[in-house]
């Protein structure tokens, strides 16, 4: 324990019950105020450009263009009884 605090706890228990709850109030609304500030709340538009391109070795619109004519197809074999 730091000699600081160690002066601030001698010095806490000097206080009135009702001011040494007020020190507690006032310390811990002060660390949820220093929470907020060290770690702001993530956005989706925070993760752009953090994966690869192409992130699966694919263009995206490749994967789509190739996954409807791949279903397309299939449904074509569906529909033929193949």
């Amino acid at each position: 324990m730091s000699p600081l605090l160690q002066e601030i706890l001698r010095q806490a228990e000097q206080l009135a019950p009702e001011e040494r709850l007020e020190l507690i109030r006032q310390v811990a609304e002060g660390l949820k105020k220093s929470e907020a500030i060290a770690k702001p709340k993530s956005r989706w538009i925070d993760l752009k450009g953090l994966a690869p391109y192409p992130m699966m070795g694919e263009d995206a619109q490749v994967w789509v263009s190739r996954t409807r004519r791949e279903g397309d197809e299939y449904r074509e074999r569906v529909l033929r009884g193949e």
